[in-house]
């Protein structure tokens, strides 16, 4: 019988050993910590009952994944659960950007600009199940859907800044520009529309769905189908050296490319080793969970029926933090994501206490506190907030990292996705899984299609593994 181990049991390791399991592998998980997932864990951090994500939080690529619709984890308990409004980016003054699930309602709220961002997202939203197809692939291939493709993939080739262009208000363009943030990369470099825009496209579709019973369900449900394939999970098991390693068919590894670097030593063919020396590091996140009596006060009526937001102010502003902190200079306003998930999902509030999310874009390896700023940015656009606040719960740069070890110096999308590594991932090939030795693959975030609770580097990569012991 065929064996395999995959090292790591963050979404793409489980979605690889159930993608492996279900063709008949004989697979086990070994997991460093005492508790599985990953980023794809959620608690009660502050008060009891309080239920917090601890680092992913929305899934709008989630359920119409390859490796969500062909598994139907709702049959394990996976539930989606979306707020009446997707996102907002509040301004000063009171207005903001609103996203609704429906680009119809998004562009009439948008005035000027609603027949751009219609143009923008319309079509490609309403066949997203087509074009995510390719998208959540390796983008280096002959896609399934070459016109739909092309129609999605010219405007996410142009700089933010550029795109933005097409959009004359300062509330769409704020709008686009705190999406497109989630790249963590300056926005005027080329390709830094591409992570917004998918965004946006797939939102449009699914929802910025939050998975009801906090995130750790979408771990739950991937271990139950796991387990029910024969699929064995073994968790306190960190591997530092191949020799812990035990003999199988296929390893893989849901890991940093630097740890399976150190892990394999020079197992490693040399000129991947040489890439994985080279591979770069995105910007981080600090992270900030607040306990938060009768919710928070914000200005934007909007803002108050929003499971997520984004504080930047203007998009020029959004613009001159994310090139900051590309710098390595902390700004004093950082960009600030905010989850409302209780809107959505109301188990995670107690009574009038819901538990608010936030984390602030800060430098890689970022020593400081940010917690003032990112309270000060909430104060900016929610006058109040701070005696509303009953419990903090903090996690630095430092502590993303030891929390799940491929958060390195807090960065959670594991690795800069910029042109070369968005592209190829942490080498120039056309089988971004491979190690370069039979057997041996990798399937974390830092393949594509790069970050999130989908599990499809997990899925695209067993499946690589699976077509070569063919």
């Amino acid at each position: 019988m065929t064996t395999a181990v995959v090292v790591g049991s963050g979404p793409n390791g489980l979605a690889a050993a159930v993608e492996l399991a279900a063709a008949g592998v004989d697979v086990t998980v070994l997991e460093g910590r005492e508790e599985i997932g990953g980023g794809t864990r959620s608690g009660e951090g502050i008060l009891p009952g309080l239920l917090h994500d601890h680092c992913a939080a929305f899934h709008p690529m989630g359920p119409t994944s390859t490796f969500g619709r062909q598994h139907d984890l709702e049959r394990y308990g996976l539930r989606w659960r979306t707020a009446e409004i997707d996102c907002a980016h509040p301004l000063d003054g009171g207005s903001a950007g609103v996203l609704r699930r429906s680009v119809a309602e998004t562009a009439e709220g948008l005035g000027p600009d609603g027949k751009a961002w219609s143009r923008l997202f319309e079509r490609n939203s309403e066949r997203f199940d087509r074009l995510a197809e390719d998208i959540m692939q390796p983008l280096v291939r002959v896609p399934r859907h070459p016109l739909g493709m092309a129609r999605f993939g010219l405007p996410t080739t142009l700089p933010a800044t550029v795109l933005a262009k097409v959009l004359r208000t300062e509330q769409g363009r704020a709008l686009f520009g705190g999406v497109a943030a989630h790249a963590f990369q300056p926005l005027d470099r080329p390709l830094s529309s591409a992570i917004g825009v998918g965004i946006i496209t797939a939102g449009h579709h699914n929802g910025w769905v939050v998975a009801e019973g906090g995130s750790r369900a979408i771990t739950d449900a991937m271990a139950a189908l796991l387990t029910d394939l024969g699929g064995k999970i073994e968790t306190g098991v960190r591997i530092e050296t191949a020799s812990q390693l035990p003999r199988t068919d296929i390893t893989m590894f849901d890991l940093t490319p630097e740890s399976i670097a150190r892990i394999l030593g020079d197992r490693l063919p040399p000129r991947v080793a040489r890439a994985f020396s080279r591979f770069r590091r995105s910007p981080g996140a600090f992270k900030v969970d607040f306990a938060v009596e009768g919710g928070v006060p914000w200005t934007s009526s909007e803002a108050r029926r929003a499971g997520s937001l984004h504080l930047s102010g203007t998009f020029a502003e959004t613009v001159a933090t994310e090139k900051q902190i590309a710098a390595g200079q902390m700004p004093e306003r950082p960009f600030v994501l905010v989850g409302q998930q209780y809107l959505a999902d109301s188990q995670r509030s107690v009574g009038d206490v819901h538990p608010v999310y936030s984390y602030a874009h800060v430098p890689y390896g970022y020593t400081g506190d940010a917690t003032d700023a990112i309270m000060a940015q909430l104060e900016r656009f929610a006058p109040g907030f701070r005696e509303r606040v009953v419990g903090v719960a903090v996690r630095s740069t430092t502590e993303m990292a030891v929390y799940n070890p491929n958060f390195v110096g807090g960065d959670i999308i594991t690795g800069a996705k910029d042109i070369r590594q968005l592209v190829f991932g942490p080498r120039l090939t056309t089988s971004p899984y491979s190690l370069g030795k039979p057997g041996l693959y990798q399937c974390s975030a830092a393949t594509p299609p790069g970050p999130g609770a989908h599990g499809m580097c997990g899925y695209n990569a067993a499946r690589k593994a699976l077509a070569e012991l063919r």
